[in-house]
């Protein structure tokens, strides 16, 4: 098997990885994987689920390498895209465990924990407070914040990765820098809101 190095064009070994080649995945891996972290980060604030996010991103990628839709010979925006949707079954998940962990356990007065510094209190709050405006928006206008403005993606590029029309991927990011402006208009005022959404 042919050795791979960092300097291999993305089409180029793309093309290998989708043929099978496990060297070539592992270092499509290595290329991609602190983008999709931090992806996963972005949405959940956690470390522990942004990594189990990132290895199960992956496998779907091997798993359905011949069916990844490549754009601009980049395989990048789909492993965003289905960043995003790991994400949601993610959150699904939990969702259903702690209604589950609710009926099953009775509550119990837990210890008050001092915060460390008022900054780390007002970051945290921060940081859930952009989590939460950004969890509200619809999947689709997820998809394209995800893309267009924290990945900096172009329209056209975004239309491809998602397959739909460039006119409707700039509507929805319309729409949805809007309604990240209602949701997080005391970040605003702050002059915090993240990805440069205006």
């Amino acid at each position: 098997m042919t050795a791979l190095s960092f300097d291999d064009p993305e089409p180029q070994l793309w093309s290998r990885v989708s043929a099978g080649d496990a060297e070539a995945f592992g270092e499509l891996f290595d290329r991609f994987r602190d983008r999709v972290y931090w992806q996963a980060l972005r949405h959940t604030g956690s470390a522990h689920d942004a990594e189990d996010i990132t290895a199960l991103v992956f496998l779907e990628a091997w798993r359905n390498r011949m069916r990844v839709r490549v754009v601009d010979g980049s395989p990048l925006p789909w492993l965003l895209v289905t960043t995003n949707n790991v994400v949601r079954n993610h959150a699904r998940t939990q969702r259903r465990h702690q209604r589950a962990m609710a009926r099953v356990s009775p509550e119990r007065d837990l210890p008050d924990f001092a915060p460390e510094s008022d900054a780390h209190l007002d970051g945290a709050a921060r940081r859930e407070a952009v989590v939460e405006a950004f969890a509200r928006l619809s999947p689709k206008e997820q998809d394209v914040v995800s893309l267009c403005v924290l990945e900096d993606m172009s329209l056209a590029q975004a239309a491809a990765a998602l397959g739909v029309p460039t006119g409707t991927v700039k509507s929805r990011l319309s729409r949805a820098k809007a309604r990240l402006l209602r949701l997080t208009t005391d970040l605003t005022d702050a002059g915090s809101v993240p990805g440069g959404v205006k």
